[in-house]
């Protein structure tokens, strides 16, 4: 995307505004993310907290019921939405830019006063129960879920962001409520802007509408992250399906570690695409796999390096040799030149074409100041990666592919050999 000029600044009741500004088409997104918030901050009893409060916060506020804030964005063909993950909760909007005044008053509405009416939280509790027993269902979310809980113990990370249906049935609207009076306060507020708005209409309009927001008294709320013991171990789950899902899991650095640039092209070079090498190896010359790929989160805490196959259940035993033999290949041989460059190339070429568009541009520099990096990551990710040595990744394997945690899942002829 060409023409952006980026800036920072800091409003006096602690907001922090990014805003990129891109002339090149009349729109403007914005990315509102609230930092230190997401379900890395919910209790084990209080799992699926922020999510619920993620699908009920556009439904009532003390001006506007839920229908009638669906037609004010629907009339003048706006996106407003609030999601949450890991490790943030955000809003974000998208409009012309007549319109985004319009668009960003109703965001503060939304955001400072929502109502969380008792029958749109109940209706909003039976469709998350509807998700959760269809993730059971599934084969890999079984598997994953199941990799999760073994290898995060009693940290936050362990539990799905759609909590359990126990514990979604337990939350009530005080929880809700306290968890919005908690997290939601300005001095956690970073407003991503990209598109046709400069930064003097940026500024203005910003302390216009969130100028009166108020820091409140009470500090913010402390949360004990649990433990994360190193403890690799096997899980199986028999379920009677048509494949075997394999997962290899490794805990692997925070992205604020010197070898998360390392680790990433690492799962680049593993799993990403139909040259990747998980793909050619397992699938394409073994014919093993239906599936199969590697993946690498960007966490604020300790991460995980995953590696993953669905097979046939006869090849259950012949799978998990396979990724075996490739996490091990990673800390015995060097990546060669030219599987290096080619690596290099995927990932920052995927990762240019990621901020393309005035939402993803929002959504990256936002992300990055929520995390407490700073807009700067992005060209020191960059950076990194040019500068990853096959010496280096190979390094990094022997520190952090050594020893899986596995997750199983299959029919009971073929998990039963795995149980202990």
């Amino acid at each position: 995307m060409k023409h952006q000029t980026l800036h920072r600044l800091v409003l006096d009741n602690g907001i922090i505004l990014l805003l990129t500004e891109n002339p090149t088409a009349d729109l403007i997104a914005a990315r509102l993310f609230f930092k230190d918030s997401g379900s890395r901050w919910e209790s084990p009893e209080k799992a699926g907290l922020s999510n619920l409060l993620a699908t009920v916060l556009t439904k009532g506020s003390k001006q506007y019921s839920s229908a009638q804030i669906a037609e004010k964005i629907e009339s003048i063909g706006a996106s407003l939405s609030a999601d949450t993950g890991s490790d943030y909760f955000a809003i974000s909007l998208k409009t012309v830019s007549t319109d985004f005044a319009e668009v960003l008053e109703l965001a503060k509405e939304i955001i400072c006063f929502p109502t969380f009416p008792p029958l749109e939280i109940e209706l909003e509790k039976n469709l998350i129960f509807q998700s959760i027993r269809s993730q059971m269902e599934q084969p890999f979310n079984v598997a994953f879920n199941q990799l999760r809980a073994c290898m995060y113990g009693d940290h936050p990370y362990s539990f799905s962001i759609l909590g359990t249906e126990e514990t979604i049935h337990n939350l009530s609207r005080s929880d809700l409520e306290i968890y919005h009076q908690s997290f939601f306060r300005p001095d956690r507020l970073v407003i991503s802007l990209s598109g046709r708005i400069t930064l003097e209409d940026g500024r203005r309009l910003v302390e216009k509408v969130f100028g009166d927001w108020e820091i409140p008294s009470q500090g913010f709320p402390v949360f004990s992250d649990g433990t994360i013991a190193v403890n690799p171990c096997q899980k199986v789950t028999i379920q009677e399906t048509q494949q075997s899902i394999i997962m290899l899991g490794y805990l692997a650095p925070s992205v604020k570690h010197e070898d998360y640039a390392p680790l990433k092209l690492l799962s680049t070079y593993l799993g990403n695409g139909l040259s990747s090498r998980l793909f050619v190896e397992l699938r394409e010359k073994r014919g093993l796999a239906y599936d199969v790929s590697a993946f690498y989160p960007t966490r604020l805490d300790t991460s995980q390096f995953v590696m993953y196959i669905g097979t046939a259940p006869d090849n259950t035993d012949t799978a998990l040799e396979g990724l075996r033999q490739e996490a091990e290949r990673l800390c015995q041989v060097q990546l060669s030149t030219d599987e290096l460059r080619a690596s290099k190339n995927k990932l920052l070429g995927q990762y240019a074409l990621g901020k393309q568009t005035n939402a993803e541009i929002a959504q990256l520099y936002g992300w990055y100041e929520t995390l407490g990096l700073g807009v700067e990551f992005d060209a020191q990710f960059q950076e990194s990666v040019t500068h990853v040595t096959s010496e280096q990744a190979q390094s990094v394997a022997r520190e952090y592919l050594r020893a899986p945690y596995i997750s199983l899942v299959g029919p009971k002829e073929v998990m039963q050999d795995f149980q202990d």
